[in-house]
C-alpha cells in the first residue's frame, strides 16, 4: 500500500527536523535546508569540524520496506553528489573539503523516533 503524498511528506519533514536537532547537538552548524537543484534536493547542508557536509535524511515507519538507509541507492547517491557539486559551484566552493552523510530515522507506530543513526561519509564522489 502506498501512502498519500501528504503523509509521506509530513513524515519526511519530521525526520529532517529530528535529524537536524541531533546533528546540531553534535556540533554540526546548519547552513541550508531543503536546497533544490535540477538533480534533486539536499535535505541539510551543514559544517562539521570545518568540513562541508551534505546530509541525506531517510525516514521510515517500521521496516516493511527495509531500513531507511537502504533507500540510498546507487542512483540516489549519484543524484546527491551531483546536487552537492551544483551547490559547490554556485557558492564558489569547488575546492572545499566535503562529504555526504546519511541520517537514518526509524519511527514507531505513533511516529516516535525509535532509532536515529548517522552514517558519516556514506556516499562517495567517484571523481574525487
Amino acid at each position: 500500500m502506498t501512502l498519500p503524498h501528504a503523509l509521506r511528506s509530513a513524515r519526511a519533514r519530521l525526520g529532517e527536523r529530528v535529524a537536524r536537532r541531533k546533528l546540531e547537538s553534535l556540533g554540526y552548524r546548519t547552513l541550508e535546508t531543503n536546497y533544490r537543484t535540477r538533480f534533486g534536493e539536499i535535505d541539510i547542508i551543514a559544517v562539521h569540524r570545518r568540513q562541508l557536509v551534505f546530509v541525506e535524511v531517510k525516514t521510515r515507519r517500521g521496516r516493511g520496506f527495509g531500513y531507511p538507509e537502504e533507500a540510498v541507492t546507487h542512483g540516489k547517491s549519484a543524484r546527491v553528489v551531483a546536487a552537492a557539486q551544483t551547490y559547490l559551484a554556485s557558492e564558489g566552493k569547488a575546492a572545499a573539503d566535503w562529504r555526504v552523510d546519511v541520517v537514518a530515522v526509524e519511527l514507531g507506530p505513533r511516529d516516535e523516533v525509535i532509532r536515529l543513526e548517522i552514517i558519516s561519509d556514506a556516499v562517495h564522489d567517484p571523481g574525487r
